[in-house]
């Protein structure tokens, strides 16, 4: 498919939204994809890119860390003229059932578990949908429904 003064993406940065909007399903379908693949491109690179900065500082920010007593974050340290900043956040994950066992304990304690622990309640949408109807209207009250981003593939249709 060869379209005749087809913009590209570097062209979309010095159009308006109108501008780009006015442009044919055909010359937006190929700007679409033309996207995605600089996107995996851009994205490829930059894996590659962080796998490269792991091999030269990894090991150098892990003894900084183990030196100054820590297991996770934030290390510096100079390479020439630059200064690095290697971050190893920390990541915590709870285990539920445990947790929902903690504060049955300390509810039954008489103490408030809001005090130690933030609770939240969620449902599901395939869930709800199959549930019986009785069951729904009880939880309608509870329940927002907001649209999310809209998305849209162009696919170029087949002769």
């Amino acid at each position: 498919m060869t379209i005749p003064n087809r913009p590209s993406l570097a062209d979309l940065a010095r159009m308006s939204l109108g501008e780009i909007a006015a442009l044919s399903g055909e010359s937006l379908a190929l700007l679409q994809e033309e996207a995605d693949e600089a996107l995996r491109r851009a994205k490829a690179a930059k894996d590659g890119l962080d796998g490269a900065l792991e091999r030269k500082y990894g090991a150098i920010a892990a003894e900084l860390r183990k030196r100054e007593g820590k297991d996770t974050g934030t290390v510096r340290f100079d390479d020439g003229g630059i200064t690095v900043v290697a971050d190893l956040p920390k990541k915590v994950e709870w285990e539920q059932d445990r947790l929902a066992a903690t504060v049955l304990r300390i509810r039954a304690a008489g103490d408030d578990p809001a005090e130690y622990v933030e609770t939240a309640f969620k449902v599901p949408e395939r869930k709800y949908t199959a549930w019986p109807a009785n069951i729904r209207t009880a939880f309608e009250a509870a329940r927002t429904v907001k649209p999310g981003k809209p998305s849209f593939v162009l696919k170029p249709q087949s002769p």
